[in-house]
């Protein structure tokens, strides 16, 4: 029963992320710092989806990786379905797509990693689910590739200077997708710090062979 309920409550707060990220997603920033236009590089979305990867950790240092993966499908399941309907279907489906394959690939170098040094863990499943995670994100949602999904975005495909400093040009969605995986390991970074306060309260989870 203890389980059950912490299950569902790491899953409300997953379900969370998941749609303001989905949400977010769809504007880009405002404004400009020392010229370069920010709505050119980030959405406030890199913001808000990092802290997806801090609840799955949690999950898993406590109740280990079965129990984190029920976590990410509930994420999936009811966070995807209201993203259906609070954004974009083309932004859903590549939203659906890149979390999943992302945090499982997370919950899996987690896993490898668990008896290592405290950080090691959360950091490198953190790294490798964030470049997977922003490859298919971004690709289905903007590239003209897979636009049989969906109209494309005629802001995010316009061209404009790489990430709003170089003189080389790009569609704009590839800035987003450079400048959000640098937030994402940036916010992973400071995550470490929750993360390294919570694991003296939270009671690791006992591995065992059959995980």
């Amino acid at each position: 029963m203890l389980s059950l309920k912490h299950m569902l409550v790491y899953g409300a707060l997953m379900t969370l992320v998941v749609v303001a990220s989905n949400i977010l997603v769809q504007y880009p920033l405002t404004g400009d710092l020392a010229g370069i236009q920010l709505g050119d590089l980030l959405t406030y979305g890199a913001f808000t989806y990092p802290v997806a990867f801090l609840v799955t950790d949690l999950t898993n240092r406590q109740f280990g990786p079965s129990m984190a993966r029920r976590v990410v499908f509930i994420g999936f399941l009811v966070g995807v379905t209201i993203s259906f309907i609070t954004s974009q279907p083309r932004i859903a489906m590549a939203s659906g797509t890149a979390y999943l394959v992302g945090q499982l690939l997370d919950i899996s170098v987690f896993n490898r990693l668990r008896q290592q040094s405290w950080w090691k863990a959360p950091l490198a499943g953190s790294l490798f689910g964030s470049v997977l995670d922003t490859l298919l994100f971004f690709s289905i949602s903007f590239a003209p590739a897979f636009a049989f999904i969906g109209a494309n975005d005629d802001f995010a495909i316009g061209w404009a200077p790489l990430l709003g400093v170089f003189s080389t040009e790009a569609p704009r969605w590839i800035s987003w997708a450079l400048g959000d995986f640098t937030v994402k390991m940036t916010v992973g970074l400071v995550m470490l710090l929750p993360y390294g306060a919570l694991m003296n309260v939270l009671k690791p989870y006992r591995v065992t062979a059959a995980t």
